[in-house]
Formats: C-alpha cells, structure tokens, sequence
C-alpha cells in the first residue's frame, strides 16, 4: 500500500508529498551535504591559497555560493523535519484535493485532459502533474465530479468540467 506524507512548509500552510517525492528530497539534501558542500569548501581553500583575499573574486564567488547552498540545506532540512505520513486510503476521492487524478473536459474547446494535483515540488507538467499552489490546481481543488470550475489563467478564465476523480 502506497503511502504519502504531509510536510508543512510554515506554521500555516501543509504540502503533501508522495513516497517517491520525500525519497528524492532526502537525496538532493544528501548530494548538497555530501558533494556540493565539500566541493563549494575546496574552491574557497584554493581561492584562499592564492594570497589577498581582499581583491579575490574567486574567493568572493565561492563564499557566496556556500553561503546559498547552506540556506538551501537550512531550508530543505526544516521542511523534511515536519514530515509526517498518510495512508492512501485517507484521501478523500469525492472532490479533488492533493493528491488525486482529475480528468477535466475544457468546456470551450471539448479537449479532455488528466491532471494529478501534487506538492509544488513534484509538479511535472510533461507528466500532468500540476502544482495544488498554481492557478489550475487552485481553481480544482473541492470540486466535485460534474461541476463547472472556472478559473482564471493569464489568458483570461478558463471553463473545466470535472469528468472523474481518482487516486494518483
């Protein structure tokens, strides 16, 4: 049995991730710890055995880059640390919510398309997967099979049919 996980990014807001999604976030802060980190250090102690550091960009470029990748770890690090797991068979397939499959009809054109609405993360759209936070995923979510959800796009509103919903 599938299994997903809720990771909340602030004290106000939840994102929810699949298995696969926290196994990829826990390997990128793996690979920003264990290669980036020790790479971005051997720069700065190259750049530092060339003497002045006062008028070093090399050196300079280098503490800048370590300075956004520990940020980057702090914050991957605070989002994995409120992770927190949830049964498959807690999702609620009567409304579209995080992590459902939608297959919506545009009704001007009569284009039928699937979407899974997932965390910003894991958003794909060469996979149909769209971000619950974007335009679309907003204007779906606790729509129901047969209602009309209109929502506004760059281009102007949109008109959806919701078709069917399933489990992603």
């Amino acid at each position: 049995m599938a299994s997903f996980l809720v990771i909340p990014l602030t004290m106000s807001s939840v994102s929810y991730y699949t298995a696969e999604g926290l196994k990829n976030l826990k390997a990128e802060l793996e690979h920003m710890k264990n290669v980036e980190r020790p790479k971005i250090s051997q720069q700065i102690g190259e750049a530092r055995d060339k003497g002045d550091l006062s008028e070093n960009a090399e050196y300079d470029a280098a503490k800048e880059a370590q300075g956004m990748l520990e940020m980057k770890i702090s914050k991957l690090e605070d989002t994995l640390a409120g992770a927190r797991v949830l049964d498959t068979a807690n999702i609620d397939l009567s409304k579209v919510g995080v992590l459902t499959k939608v297959k919506l009809k545009n009704v001007t054109n009569g284009a039928t398309m699937f979407y899974s609405l997932v965390a910003e993360k894991e958003a794909d759209i060469k996979q149909s997967k769209i971000s619950v936070s974007s335009p679309i995923g907003k204007g779906l979510l606790g729509k129901k099979v047969g209602e009309i959800a209109e929502i506004q796009v760059p281009r102007g509103v949109m008109s959806f049919e919701i078709l069917e919903i399933t489990s992603v």
